[in-house]
Formats: C-alpha cells, structure tokens, sequence
C-alpha cells in the first residue's frame, strides 16, 4: 500500500474527528492506521523519522512550527500509536511508552520488549496489543502472534498473554472487538472483553488486510487490493458498506 495512501485516509479520519461535533472521537483517542508512522495529540503533529521523534506545533495549521527533536534510543523504530497523554511506538524490539503531556519534552515511561520482529501496536484502557510477524525485513522470525501486554503501570508494561496468528500485519481496537490485519490470510475480528481470553468472532479469508483504522462503528480496512469500508454496529457480523479498488 502506497504511503500517500494512509497519508489520505489520515488526514481524512481526522478532518472528520474534529468537524463532526459531539460525534467525534474524545481527545486522546487514537483514530490512525496501527501501521502509521505518524500522529497527532492535542495540538502537535508527532513523526518519526530514521530513529528519531519530531515534533510539530500545529495550533495554526496553515503554519506549523517545527518543534524538539527526540532521540529514541533504539534501533528499528516503525510506528506510533497516540493513546490519551501518551504516545506507543512500536519498534523490532519492542515497544515505547512516552508521555506527552508537555508536547515540547516528551517523556519515556517504560519500554517492553520482545523478539526482533515487526511490531504494531494498539492500546485501549489497562492493555496494549501488539502483533509479531514472520516473514518481514525486520528479521526471519518464524513467531506469528498477537501479544495482549498490561499497561496499568506504564512504567512497567508487562505481557500477559499471547495468541497464536497466521502472519498478523496491522491491528485496531474499539471496545470489546479487536481487528487484526492477516495480511493475505484475511481480516479477524476479536472479542477482547476478558483479555486473557480473547475469541475470535469472525473471520474473512477474502480480504487481504495490512491495516485497519476503526472509528464510530466503521471499519477501514487497506490492503493491496483497495480500501474496504466496514459497518460492525451488528457486534457480531461485520458488513461491508463500500469498496475503493487500487491498483
């Protein structure tokens, strides 16, 4: 998938956070793909770039202003996942905590750490979920998974429990579902209400799925192919709502 096109459903997922009115997602909450390598908190543009954290003042946004730069002290860095006062990034080894309750100096809290191998990662509440794949650049692991880690103490995450994938790419969650990217095995839909044993509650092999951004009982899936658009009002059975070929 082209990056001018998660660029797009970005920018078009957070346009549509901040004119819907008291529709739109509360402050803090994450709307962006899982795979996205950049986000916005509050009034900052966040990206990373090579290993590094870059900050941008978008309180103006037809003026930003560069902001610090933070090094993140690690290799590998891939994604970033914004989550109320905190930012998630995942990296091939692991995953990053920092605070950004002052958007100039952000704050490491805790790290968590795994396997070299991609890392994705989501948090809602108490927990975080991160998927380890084969088959990638970062490293030829033969791990395919899903790890639910707790985030009570972001100083401490620790893991808690991991579930066996196919080859699990990008991840989103939204109360008690969880959808998990199966790159060209499909798309799974999870039901995370007890964490410690999540169930599977669909499963589509047609989909090919890198990532997923789910946002008021919509679901927009990117893969190869296009992007799908998903209504999960019905708790238990996604519909399919419309389709944008890619080619």
């Amino acid at each position: 998938m082209r990056p001018t096109l998660y660029f797009f459903i970005s920018l078009l997922l957070f346009s549509c956070a901040q004119d819907s009115g008291n529709s739109a997602p509360s402050p803090g909450a994450g709307i962006g793909g899982s795979t996205a390598r950049f986000t916005v908190s509050g009034n900052t543009l966040y990206l990373i770039h090579n290993d590094d954290l870059h900050a941008y003042d978008i309180t103006q946004s037809s003026d930003p202003k560069p902001g610090n730069k933070t090094d993140l002290w690690t290799n590998g860095v891939e994604t970033i996942f914004p989550y109320r006062n905190n930012l998630f990034i995942g990296t091939q080894t692991g995953m990053l905590i920092y605070d950004v309750r002052q958007p100039g100096n952000p704050l490491r809290l805790g790290v968590y750490t795994h396997i070299q191998a991609c890392d994705p990662v989501v948090a809602q509440g108490n927990y975080a979920y991160v998927t380890l794949r084969s088959g990638t650049t970062c490293r030829a692991t033969t791990i395919n998974s899903l790890d639910v880690i707790d985030i009570s103490n972001l100083v401490s995450p620790k893991l808690i429990k991991s579930y066996a994938m196919k080859n699990p790419h990008g991840l989103g969650v939204d109360g008690s579902l969880l959808f998990v990217g199966e790159g060209d095995y499909g798309l799974r839909v999870m039901d995370v209400s007890n964490p410690l044993d999540v169930r599977e509650m669909q499963y589509i092999d047609s989909v090919r799925t890198y990532d997923v951004i789910p946002t008021q009982k919509r679901l927009i899936v990117t893969g190869p192919n296009g992007i799908y658009q998903y209504g999960y009002a019905d708790l238990k059975q996604l519909t399919l709502l419309s389709k944008i070929p890619v080619q």
